[in-house]
């Protein structure tokens, strides 16, 4: 679980949100920036604390929106900020700073719940698509444009967990991590290359499918759709 706050500093669970200090969950203080989440390891349940600035807690929940989606994401709120709530906040739920151990335990467990059922929504059997890009596990191939692809093994594993997360901001750390392997010792430059490989082979015609996103990581764009 992470809880993004303004300056991100210890002590800072105790003072949105007290009653979680009481609950068995770990949880990682990170700074109000959304960019915050992509290092380390990917949490389960983001927490925005909405409690200090509206407006900074707004705009943050609205880029962690666009970035993908993760598990759950909850506003921390006082009582009187809840009468800014409405649809321009992207929200699964929201807590109030003065929410006992047992309300805030039932909120997170069905919270959790619903991102659980929804992720099973999304998973797909057969080949994914992606724009005109196709990707088939099961047949171990790619086509573009219906054009079959000649990629090496890491270069499919790194444009299928790409395809899998359309419109979602991964950072290089993370590609590291869920293609190469937690056990890989190279850099993030290998990242690089195998990305400058991959939209070599796509053409130039699709090579912008796979976006950089400066001093964070890469984006595929498109909508996911199946054959």
């Amino acid at each position: 679980m992470a809880l993004l706050t303004p300056g991100g500093s210890d002590g800072a669970v105790m003072r949105v949100l007290p009653a979680l200090d009481l609950l068995p969950h770990r949880v990682r203080v990170l700074p109000m920036d959304a960019g915050a989440l992509l290092s380390g390891t990917e949490p389960e349940i983001v927490l925005v604390d909405a409690t200090s600035d509206l407006m900074a807690a707004r705009s943050t929940l609205r880029t962690i929106d666009t970035m993908g989606s993760w598990g759950a994401v909850l506003g921390v709120f006082a009582e009187a900020g809840l009468t800014v709530v409405d649809d321009q906040w992207p929200l699964h739920d929201v807590l109030l700073t003065t929410a006992g151990p047992g309300e805030i335990e039932a909120r997170l467990r069905l919270v959790r719940r619903r991102a659980g059922a929804a992720a099973a929504a999304e998973v797909r059997t057969g080949p994914i698509r992606v724009a005109d890009v196709v990707v088939d596990e099961s047949s171990w191939t790619v086509r573009a444009g219906g054009r079959p692809l000649d990629l090496t093994f890491k270069e499919f594993e790194l444009l299928k967990y790409l395809v899998q997360h359309p419109g979602r901001v991964v950072s290089r750390e993370q590609l590291l991590q869920e293609v190469w392997g937690m056990d890989y010792y190279g850099g993030t430059r290998t990242v690089d290359v195998h990305v400058r490989r991959l939209r070599a082979k796509l053409g130039p015609e699709r090579e912008s499918l796979i976006g950089t996103i400066r001093n964070v990581g890469y984006r595929f764009a498109g909508a996911r759709t199946t054959d």
